[in-house]
């Protein structure tokens, strides 16, 4: 099980502090734009890397509109980690990406 948050949420909450965000599109969909201060996790290798997230710490996962992050979010929910599906994804994102 994990949670979720929608877009308008959690772009205030990105103003107010920097999240620790994974962004789980493919290396070409993040150089092309993505979220300020998310790091780059592709779900297609992300069995092999989810060890190099802190197992104590939350994270807000996204991708460009919420389903790859869902998958991820089951994933990583399934070993235990902290993370929030963030609805609407990347391409629901108000502010200028990086």
């Amino acid at each position: 099980m994990f949670k979720s948050v929608g877009m308008p949420e959690f772009y205030q909450d990105a103003k107010r502090q920097t999240l620790p965000i994974i962004d789980v599109r493919e290396i070409d969909e993040f150089a092309a734009g993505h979220v300020p201060n998310a790091k780059n996790i592709p779900l297609s290798q992300l069995a092999d890397r989810f060890d190099e997230l802190d197992q104590t710490k939350p994270y807000y996962i996204i991708c460009q509109s919420g389903g790859r992050s869902a998958t991820a979010c089951q994933f990583l929910g399934g070993k235990g980690y902290d993370v929030t599906n963030v609805l609407g994804g990347t391409g629901g994102w108000p502010g200028a990406l990086e």
